[in-house]
Formats: structure tokens, C-alpha cells, sequence
């Protein structure tokens, strides 16, 4: 009997049959192609279902499933086959759950994998031991540019910037218009509106300080920094982060020297280093201070379907990746409470939610 699920979840799966049929992956480059000089040799990798821990170690013609109460040999081409019929499936599919191919149910079952996206509490969907079977475990997570991306951070209310609302005054009735102004997600409208009005929208602080002192871990100024990167991408219309920290450069909002920006790089790097940040694992309602977390990197599947490695290994290469691949979206207001002016302690706010996620392309 088929069933359906999420292209996040068959992406997960692709991935990670791709893995066993290939016993290699390619490093990937900043501009998402795979690095020749550095293919890594696949030796196992593990995986968490309902029911355990399975091991998957590649040999030369079959995966050697081991579990609590299994131990199978399966050909490494059973799995090339099943990942190419689930990729074709997820491209002829427009909506976002993709029903199971034929073959594919009978497949899972005969190789006990009943939990299409693995089940575990440390955020990775699985782990790799590349070179040898004995080698270190990594911890990677699925990314896939052939389903729903997912975002990298999606902090929900923790991830909202407070504006004050300067220059004049605004008696209630005004307050009351702005707010009702267009459509509920017409943030940008609510936002010329007020300028319109003589009102000026002068950055306040983190609105939770738990995020608040996440960003101070990347810098002390770093909640200014990304709140004019969020402001920006309203006004200007630009969403990649790499136009965005270009156009934070011109407008330097720390007020830091000229030879800083230009010579040392300080807000590329300011921001490389928060995207490394949140792609290991770091949430603005979850206290972080700066340890390595599980997750090590992220398997990237492209749209032409290869599967790319990007790690804590080749730092410079993830944080380039990360760099020219990601883009700031926009959250819902409802949900994220965020778009209108708010009331507190006197003062009018205006707040802004900051969410990152990978570009399509």
C-alpha cells in the first residue's frame, strides 16, 4: 500500500541511499559544485530509528545493516535504484508530499527502515564516519534544494528586533491607522507609512534576551548589525545576505572605521560567523555559548540531485558556502507577532523578525 510524506523527508532519504550506493560524497564548493580534489571515501553510516541505532557499513558491493536485532547484507545498487525512483518521484511531483513509488514501500520494509526522517535528539539526521569503518562519527544535517528548504534559523518571537518609533509624537487615532494599514503581512506599507507621518524608526534592542546575549556572543553590537540587515531587506527589497552585508557596509551602522570595512573584512566576517553559528545549531530562545555542537555540517542535495559535504573540517569553504547561499525571509506576522507598533512602557515599538534560510538556487 503507498503512502505519502514530505519532500523534506524523502530528501533526507535520498541523501542518505545516495551515501550508501556511492561510498563517497564530494566536498562542495562555495558556489555549490562538487570539489574534484576532494571526494571522501564513505565507510558507515549511522542512523536512528523507533526501535535503535543502525549501523550501515559500505563494503565493496554491499551495506552491512547492523541493529539491536538485525544483521543483513543488502547490494549497494538496491539503493542507487530506490534513490533514483525517489528523486524522480519528488520532481514530477508539484505539491509538497510525494507519494511513494512502486517498489519503494516493499524496499523500506525489507531493510527496516520504518522512520523516514531519523529520530534523534541532538538536531542531525544522521552520522558518517568517512576513510574507515573505525574513523570518528559526523554529525550532519539534510539540506535540499529539491524540496521545501527549511529554515537554517527560524526563531519564532525570540528572533524579533525592537524599533522605537521617534521624531514625533503619534497621538492613538494615528497608532491606530498604521496598524490597520493594507493586509496583515504589509509590513513594508505599515513601515512607509510612518515615515510618511514624520515618524522614524530608530533601533531599540533584541526583544528576547536570551537572543540578545546569543548575538553578543558574535559581537556586542552584533543585535544592531543584524537588525539594519533585517530593516534593509524591507526597504530595499533585497533578500541574499551577501547584498544585504554589502549594503550594511555602505551605511556601517556601527560607526566603525573605514579600514576596518575595507582592509579586515569586519562585516563579512561578522556574519559568516553567525551563519556557522546557526547552521551548527544555534536557537535564539536556547542559551548558546559557543560549543560545538552535534552537528558538524550539512549534506546538501542540489537541484541536479547530487549530494554535496559541507563541514566544520573545511571551515572557510562552509562559511563561504553559507555566505553567498542564504537569504533573510519573511515570517509570518501573526505567528511571529511582529510588523505593527506596540505599547511598551510608554513607547511605541516597531518590531522585525529575523529568519534565515538558503537560496532555491
Amino acid at each position: 500500500m503507498a503512502f505519502d510524506a514530505t519532500k523534506k523527508e524523502w530528501s533526507e532519504l535520498y541523501a542518505f541511499f545516495r551515501l550508501l550506493a556511492d561510498g563517497q560524497v564530494y566536498a562542495g564548493t562555495p558556489d555549490v559544485k562538487p570539489d574534484e580534489a576532494y571526494c571522501l571515501p564513505v565507510a558507515r553510516v549511522q542512523r536512528e530509528e523507533h526501535d535503535g541505532t543502525r549501523q550501515y557499513i559500505i563494503g565493496k558491493n554491499e551495506v552491512r545493516i547492523v541493529g539491536e536485532k538485525m544483521d543483513k547484507h543488502v547490494p549497494r545498487e538496491d539503493f542507487g535504484t530506490v534513490a533514483g525512483l525517489i528523486l524522480q518521484a519528488i520532481r514530477d511531483t508539484e505539491i509538497d508530499n510525494v507519494v511513494s513509488p512502486d517498489g519503494v514501500e516493499g524496499f523500506l520494509d525489507d531493510v527496516a527502515i520504518f522512520d523516514l526522517e531519523a529520530k534523534t535528539n541532538d538536531r542531525t539526521d544522521f552520522k558518517v564516519a568517512f576513510y574507515r569503518e573505525d574513523a570518528p562519527l559526523t554529525g550532519f544535517c539534510v539540506r535540499s534544494r529539491i524540496g521545501t528548504l527549511y529554515p537554517l534559523l527560524d526563531g519564532g518571537r525570540a528572533a524579533n528586533f525592537k524599533f522605537e518609533q521617534a521624531g514625533i509624537r503619534f497621538p492613538v487615532p494615528a497608532i491606530n491607522k498604521i496598524n490597520a494599514f493594507g493586509e496583515e503581512d504589509d509590513v513594508l506599507g505599515r513601515m512607509l507609512m510612518i515615515e510618511r507621518m514624520g515618524g522614524v524608526l530608530k533601533y531599540s534592542d533584541v526583544a528576547d534576551k536570551i537572543f540578545r546575549s546569543n548575538l553578543s556572543m558574535i559581537d556586542l553590537h552584533a543585535g544592531r548589525l543584524f537588525g539594519e540587515m533585517t530593516r534593509l531587506m524591507w526597504l530595499e527589497g533585497k533578500t541574499k545576505v551577501s547584498d544585504l552585508t554589502e549594503l550594511v557596509k555602505q551605511k556601517n551602522p556601527l560607526k566603525i572605521k573605514d579600514e576596518l570595512i575595507t582592509k579586515h573584512g569586519f562585516y563579512e566576517y561578522k556574519v559568516k560567523e553567525f551563519l556557522l553559528a546557526i547552521a551548527a545549531g544555534m536557537r535564539p530562545a536556547k542559551q548558546y555559548n559557543g560549543t560545538d555542537s552535534a552537528i558538524d555540517g550539512c549534506l546538501l542535495v542540489t537541484g541536479a540531485g547530487e549530494v554535496l559535504c559541507y563541514q566544520r573540517a573545511f571551515r572557510q569553504v562552509y562559511a563561504d558556502f553559507l555566505f553567498q547561499n542564504t537569504r533573510l525571509e519573511k515570517g509570518s506576522t501573526q505567528k511571529d507577532r511582529y510588523g505593527f507598533l506596540e505599547r511598551e512602557d510608554g513607547v511605541y515599538y516597531f518590531k522585525l523578525n529575523l529568519k534565515v534560510g538558503l537560496t532555491k538556487r
